[in-house]
């Protein structure tokens, strides 16, 4: 089958496109940066904005999976994103004859509509109210997540939110939504947490050491809804979610991730 990944270079997006490549599908991977490439050919730049070049770059795909992303903790900024990103793609399916969108989400975001999470729960809102068959996953924090923060502060010390999370490998959730892909939509499928309870201050320490960097780690309760979501464990998922095998400090020691980076 012919799969899109939509944000296909990012740090899911390239876990998905290797997969369906392994699995033997006919991959497009669309990106803001790089135009749109089908089987490693670079055949023209498209936008989930403005929509410019979709249609074209889908023709013939029967599955597009959405990782697409923006990095702020602005609600307005999120909400006009995700919901512009979104409803863009769903057009441009729905003139393709796309059958099946599938879209990540996160797992335990129904009573933190604010900040970043606002802005994923109006996306799951479009997905849901669009044109095409959907399958919306929600997965765990990744466990690039911890040096992702790190790496957006500067100075000798960090201040990472309190959160408690049970990450999960960003490979991992790249097979989990080329699976969701090859088979009818859903709905929501089941959410995909990590094998371990952590919390992010232990992770980044750890990472930090595992690095070889000394830097210092100090934990802040971030105000309102957001902190208190974050502070809460509900962004551990439920029992009933499905667990990925990779644990953090597994993870630290494969190839995906890059050391001090």
């Amino acid at each position: 089958m012919r799969i899109a990944v939509a944000g296909g270079t990012g740090v899911v997006g390239r876990h998905a496109v290797a997969r369906a490549r392994a699995a033997g599908h006919d991959v497009v991977v669309l990106s803001r940066v790089g135009g749109v490439d089908v089987g490693g050919v670079d055949v023209g730049g498209v936008d989930v904005i403005t929509g410019a070049g979709l249609v074209e770059a889908l023709q013939g795909a029967d599955a597009v999976i959405d990782v697409t992303n923006t990095t702020t903790l602005s609600a307005a900024k999120a909400i006009a994103f995700f919901e512009t990103a979104t409803r863009t793609l769903l057009a441009a399916e729905e003139a393709a004859g796309v059958g099946h969108h599938v879209a990540l989400s996160i797992v335990g975001i129904d009573g933190i509509d604010s900040s970043y999470y606002a802005g994923k729960l109006a996306q799951e809102r479009a997905v849901a109210t669009g044109p095409v068959p959907f399958t919306i996953a929600r997965a765990a924090q990744f466990h690039e997540f911890a040096g992702q923060v790190l790496s957006g502060m500067r100075g000798p010390v960090a201040l990472l939110p309190t959160l408690l999370m049970r990450p999960v490998a960003a490979r991992e959730v790249g097979a989990h939504l080329v699976r969701l892909a090859e088979g009818a939509a859903t709905g929501r499928a089941s959410d995909l947490v990590g094998p371990r309870d952590e919390i992010l201050l232990d992770v980044a320490r750890r990472q930090l050491a595992y690095d070889g960097r000394r830097r210092r780690v100090v934990g802040v309760r971030l105000p309102g809804a957001y902190g208190a979501g974050l502070a809460s464990g509900a962004l551990r998922g439920g029992a009933d979610a499905r667990q990925g095998r990779i644990t953090f400090d597994e993870w630290l020691r494969s190839e995906d991730h890059v050391r001090g980076g």
